[in-house]
């Protein structure tokens, strides 16, 4: 067993298929399978699960895959204070973030990131708020942007920006021409309702508890896992949906959808940097931390 292995191993969990992740590790399928082979009969177990087209980790490939990552993100941690101790800035950094700060906020600032540190190379997993968080609990992540809050004790937030929610609309919706709703009103209007993990559906249903309601009452026609998923659903007249105004800043700038406020409802939220609290930051981390410009 070696690192390298257990780095295509990884690839094989987080992408599902031995040919992509030799795609993405520049090897040939067969290699990639040869070298996972290894680390089975390395263990004296099946790791991964070969179902037709997708590869899918066993209860022994989770376990592995747990504790190979943190090997790996040692491995990436050892070379960052090495290059540190050399003067020098270099190292990969792994972040995450929930679903609208990884499309429209992260970009962004990891360009601007990359551009100061340029031997940096930012890696960014993209997830649900609570699936993000439980990385970071885990130790895979070191630092996130996620769309709600938690309770956790172990977790460290801190505010990056403000947002606004609204309810989205196609541009011909009976709505269309309006610029506030009542609740009554959308509890009978066909409704996509995000996944539950997501940052958007946990921030509305508090401002919903908020005024005595819940997204129970509402009519939902479809759940759906991501922020563009939600987008091509309202336009292909599926249902109304909350989102985020920064996701279809562009949709409405183009008039290709209508975002409406609803009577009485306060649907600002914020966008938070997230960590762990028992967990030391590496100094590509901290470096990150600063450039954020949050405590």
């Amino acid at each position: 067993m070696d690192l390298w292995q257990l780095k295509i191993f990884c690839k094989v969990v987080e992408l599902k298929s031995f040919s992509k992740a030799g795609d993405a590790v520049h090897l040939s399928q067969p290699t990639v399978s040869s070298h996972v082979k290894d680390l089975e009969e390395h263990f004296g177990c099946l790791l991964i699960d070969r179902l037709g087209k997708e590869a899918l980790p066993t209860k022994a490939g989770n376990l592995l895959y747990r504790y190979a990552r943190k090997l790996l993100t040692l491995r990436d941690e050892t070379e960052t204070v090495m290059s540190q101790f050399q003067g020098k800035m270099k190292g990969r950094l792994s972040i995450g973030g929930s679903t609208i700060p990884a499309g429209f906020i992260l970009p962004g600032i990891i360009g601007e990131f990359s551009r100061q540190y340029p031997d940096v190379i930012v890696s960014l997993k993209v997830g649900d708020t609570e699936s993000i968080i439980g990385e970071i609990l885990e130790g895979d992540l070191e630092l996130a942007i996620v769309g709600a809050g938690t309770d956790n004790k172990k977790i460290v937030q801190t505010k990056l920006i403000d947002d606004e929610m609204a309810i989205v609309v196609p541009s011909d919706h009976k709505w269309a021409d309006t610029r506030h709703i009542s609740f009554d009103l959308l509890v009978v209007e066909p409704f996509i309702i995000r996944e539950k993990g997501s940052g958007t559906l946990k921030s509305f249903n508090k401002s919903l508890g908020e005024t005595g309601h819940s997204v129970d009452e509402l009519k939902i026609t479809a759940e759906m896992g991501s922020t563009i998923s939600v987008i091509q659903g309202i336009k292909q007249k599926v249902g109304v949906s909350v989102l985020s105004i920064i996701s279809v800043a562009e949709e409405i700038k183009t008039g290709k959808l209508k975002a409406l406020k609803i009577d009485g409802l306060n649907l600002m939220r914020s966008f938070f940097v997230t960590r762990n609290k028992l967990r030391s930051l590496s100094p590509l981390g901290e470096a990150f931390l600063d450039f954020l410009k949050v405590p």
